[in-house]
Formats: structure tokens, C-alpha cells, sequence
């Protein structure tokens, strides 16, 4: 700590007791370099409401929600507003924490409601059509493309799971790997007859490519031209490509996959408990959202195969 006692800590500028809560959460939480940005933009963000050179101690509660509404004047996302509310209240934790204040004015703030968006799913001829582009197109690297789509739908991956596969991830006939989610939290996702095929076919393809096989080699499963590993943005890249205007012109991204993947478990009555196991939600209530889009998608196909279904009253 910088400051010297009661008297000098009640003096702490909003700008210095923010340059060491975030050096605090660098060194001794370990928050990651993104993590440290975003909070210094949201602090930034909060000096130049209230002015740097305040003393912490002197910001009340009713400051702190003309923030809010300023933010909520300029547009901003309703996430973003939220982002900047946490920030906050973490500032002002650290200081009440640190006894910089003695009484937390921000513990009283309210995060705006967020807007309801439901996830986007294809059905499962535009997931044929995607899977389909690789060797219609050929645009980039028709066999390793085509093993991507099928591996994202087939187990639900997120993309950065899917990124850092390696090799020695898998069982022996690529039947399930296991993957490290978020939380770094380990887990096993599993791969149907056509993922695992159009895996073999572009592991064979890539040791030909390479002139160096794939078996027994410990590296990542997906590489790009240059034979090194395949970044999460060189994924999105080639979904992104494939959906656009060259290939099917009906954008998605990776987590579109994910998206189709849980929705059609849960159409075709898989356990919501086991949806949440495969997806590595830490909660059922993440999982739960995709039950609003099943909902639908049954009444849908209910109205559409009974007999009186399309008949009006």
C-alpha cells in the first residue's frame, strides 16, 4: 500500500486507489491481460465522470447513478453498462476492503435489465448445406474444413475447445476426446460415425500435406496451411467464410454449432441435466435458455404434422 495512515488514505485520489486495485488484481488475483483492460477502460471510463483527482472518500451514491445514466444517454449496451457497474463495485469493494472508505456507497447499485436474445440454431439442412460447402467450394482446405464443421456439431465444442485439441486428446478411434472448458474444468464430448470420418479423411489428407503423420504425434489436432496450429480466429474465419456470400450466404459463427448442437438434443428428449454435462454449463439455468427455443420448434412441428394442426377455427 502507498498511502500512510487514516489521514493521508482518507486523501486517496479515485485516480491513484484505481492504478493499485489494478495492479492488485494483475499481481496478487492473477486476472488475465484482457481482464485487466477491460476493467481499466471501465475506470478510465469512471474518472472522467467524477474527475480523477477526487478523493475516493467523496463520492456518493447518487454520483455513482448519474454514471449510470450518463452511459444509458450515450446508448450504451445494456452489457456494457453492466460491465462498467461491476468495475465499480469492485473499486469500491478493494476500498472499503483496504479501509480507504468506511462505508461502500456502490454496494446499492443495480444492474440494468438485459435484453432476452435467444440463441441462433440452423436447422438441420442448412447444418447440411454448411458441412456440404468444403467440397463444393473449395475454398481453403476442403478435407480439414469439412472435419471442423462436423466435430463443432457433432460435440457441441466451444471453439476455443476445439482450437486446443491435440492429438492425444482422443480415443483410439476418435469415438470422444476430452476437452478443457471454462474454469479450466475438464470434461469428455463425443463424435458421431460422420465427424469421425471426416476426421480420419483429413488426418491422412494433413500427413500427406506435412509428409509427417499424425499418429503418435503430441501437437494440435487442427493446423493451418503452414502446418502450424489453427488460432480461434482462424476458425472463425473459415466458418465465416463458408457461411457468407461464396458459400451458403446464411452467416453463422462456430457457436452456431454449439447453438444446434444442444437445441436438437433437447427437441429429440434428451435429459436437460445431460445437455448441461456435454455443453459444460456450470449452470442449468444457461442450459435451460435453449428450452424456450425447443418450446417453439415442437409446436412447430406439431402444428405442421397433425392432422388439424393447420386448420383454422
Amino acid at each position: 500500500m502507498t498511502a500512510e495512515g487514516p489521514d493521508s488514505r482518507n486523501n486517496t485520489t479515485i485516480h491513484d486507489v484505481s492504478a493499485e486495485f489494478l495492479l492488485y488484481l494483475e499481481t496478487v488475483r492473477g486476472f488475465s491481460p484482457h481482464s485487466i483492460i477491460a476493467y481499466r477502460g471501465d475506470l478510465l471510463q469512471f474518472e472522467l465522470f467524477l474527475g480523477g483527482h477526487r478523493p475516493v472518500t467523496s463520492v456518493t451514491l447518487e454520483e455513482l447513478r448519474s454514471c449510470i445514466g450518463k452511459l444509458s444517454e450515450e446508448k450504451r449496451a445494456a452489457a456494457s453498462i453492466n460491465r462498467f457497474i461491476a468495475a465499480v463495485r469492485a473499486l469500491f469493494a478493494y476500498c472499503r476492503k483496504f479501509q480507504y472508505i468506511q462505508h461502500n456507497p456502490a454496494l446499492e447499485l443495480r444492474t440494468v435489465k438485459m435484453p432476452k436474445h435467444m440463441p441462433r440454431f440452423m436447422t438441420e439442412a442448412e447444418v447440411d448445406a454448411l458441412c456440404a460447402q468444403p467440397g463444393k467450394k473449395e475454398l481453403l482446405w476442403e478435407t480439414r474444413d469439412k472435419a471442423i464443421f462436423e466435430l463443432l456439431y457433432s460435440s457441441g465444442c466451444r471453439v476455443s475447445e476445439l482450437a486446443s485439441l491435440k492429438l492425444q486428446d482422443f480415443t483410439g478411434d476418435y469415438e470422444s476426446a476430452i476437452v478443457t472448458g471454462k474454469g479450466r474444468k475438464d470434461r469428455r464430448v463425443y463424435f458421431e460415425k460422420d465427424a469421425r470420418n471426416a476426421l480420419k479423411v483429413y488426418l491422412a489428407d494433413r500427413k500427406k500435406r506435412f509428409e509427417t503423420g499424425p499418429d503418435g504425434v503430441v501437437g494440435p489436432v487442427f493446423v493451418n496451411q503452414h502446418g502450424k496450429k489453427l488460432s480461434v480466429s482462424g476458425i472463425r474465419e473459415i466458418v465465416t467464410r463458408y457461411s457468407g456470400p461464396e458459400g451458403t450466404n446464411h452467416h453463422v459463427s462456430p457457436h452456431t454449432f454449439r447453438h444446434t448442437f444442444a437445441t436438437e438434443l433437447l427437441v429429440h428428449g434428451a435429459d436437460i441435466r445431460a445437455v448441461q454435462e456435454l455443453l459444460g454449463h456450470a449452470s442449468i439455468s444457461t442450459t435451460q435458455r435453449y428450452t424456450h427455443i425447443t418450446t417453439e420448434k415442437l409446436i412447430e412441428i406439431y402444428n405442421r404434422a397433425h392432422p388439424h394442426g393447420g386448420k383454422k377455427k
